[in-house]
């Protein structure tokens, strides 16, 4: 019987893009006009249906993810957040964080966002070249990014931005002087992506054809370890593989994600995992936006498959998902979570090679991937998980 740890964390997801990139794989959907009414309703509907069966538990965070949730009615998020508050039990410290991209139609929003109740925004900022913005195809100029950052910081008391590098022909006196702009306008807290070929994107064309080169490996490794470096100098550290943030600024509902609590997800495409009954429950919902609004309408939720989660998926997936945090994974934790010893999750002749080549350290019950180790977990971790 597994135990429930920790407060629920709410993903509520909003499909809908401007356009689509051409690196992005998510899911998330172009459309003329978006029917606001209707999906505003079928996430309202969706909502209380997992709030039903889930019971009034302790809620630590709300995020509106996407797509663009800044496309978003400020009412609709207004709306979610009162019927979340109402359904569970919310902390009075509650961290609700929306996905903004800065164009001047969504930036304009932004004070109707912080009305609803948001109270830290993720601005997908990407870069602040104006040539890698047109190659990226995002619809903002570098001068509305700075824009939006400069309106948020007046707006919100928590503020996140997303940057992409190791982009085609990046150098790194380029990116770091990159980071420093960025960094000096808002220094609360970064994601930084390193930019990878997707299947199905339109990158992966162009790539295929030879009209895009990323930079190698050795190459891309230099400019991570140069962010790190910058983003120190302003106070920021690495808590995650991809996450940088002041002490008390990382964020609550990803950090529900990385260690291994649970989280419900709501919308399109979502997915979640939560304690159901004692059990631990994988859920998704379909991913295309008009059959989800279908199937709520029709059934009160959009659910596609739920499946239980055996205990060596558990140790897998919190292992995967652990190791990518500096402060790593307490073995005891583990195991109540995952009804697994952390020792009998780990084939033990990696291990062993990657605490002997400091890849890993083991130092009073918890498992950390060092600073070598986290530029090679992807590789790491085929190999160490069972």
């Amino acid at each position: 019987m597994l135990i429930r740890m920790d407060k629920l964390a709410l993903y509520i997801h909003w499909p809908f893009c401007l356009a689509k990139c051409p690196y992005c794989d998510f899911n998330s959907h172009v459309r003329d006009r978006i029917d606001q009414a209707r999906f505003a309703a079928a996430l309202r509907t969706e909502l209380a249906w997992e709030a039903a069966r889930l019971g009034p538990r302790p809620l630590g965070s709300i995020f509106f993810g996407g797509g663009t949730p800044s496309l978003m009615d400020g009412q609709t998020v207004a709306d979610l957040i009162a019927d979340a508050r109402r359904l569970f039990v919310a902390d009075d410290d509650i961290e609700i964080t929306l996905e903004a991209n800065p164009t001047s139609v969504e930036a304009a929003k932004l004070k109707d966002f912080r009305a609803a109740g948001v109270n830290r925004v993720s601005l997908g900022i990407q870069s602040l070249d104006p040539a890698a913005l047109a190659g990226l195809g995002r619809q903002h100029s570098a001068g509305q990014a700075i824009a939006a950052l400069e309106l948020a910081r007046g707006i919100f008391p928590r503020i996140s931005f997303d940057l992409i590098y190791a982009r085609p022909g990046q150098s790194m006196a380029a990116w770091r002087a990159e980071l420093r702009q960025a960094l000096a306008l808002v220094a609360d807290h970064l994601s930084l992506y390193q930019l990878t070929i997707e299947p199905g994107t339109q990158y992966e064309a162009a790539h295929r054809r030879g009209e895009i080169t990323l930079p190698d490996p050795d190459t891309a490794a230099e400019l991570y370890d140069a962010t790190g470096e910058e983003a120190a100098k302003f106070g920021l550290l690495g808590y995650e593989v991809s996450n940088y943030a002041r002490p008390g600024g990382e964020s609550r509902h990803n950090l529900a994600y990385w260690r291994y609590t649970d989280y419900a997800g709501i919308g399109p495409g979502a997915h979640g995992r939560v304690l159901v009954d004692a059990s631990l429950r994988a859920t998704r919902r379909h991913r295309a936006p008009e059959p989800w609004a279908g199937l709520v309408e029709a059934h009160g939720h959009g659910s596609t498959a739920e499946t239980l989660v055996s205990p060596t998926e558990r140790a897998r997936e919190a292992l995967l998902m652990g190791l990518r945090l500096s402060e790593g994974i307490d073995a005891a934790r583990f195991e109540r979570r995952t009804g697994i010893a952390l020792d009998a999750a780990l084939d033990p002749s990696v291990y062993a090679q990657a605490l002997a080549e400091d890849y890993l350290t083991r130092e009073n019950g918890r498992l950390r991937a060092t600073a070598e180790g986290r530029k090679r977990l992807d590789a790491l971790l085929g190999q160490l998980v069972l």
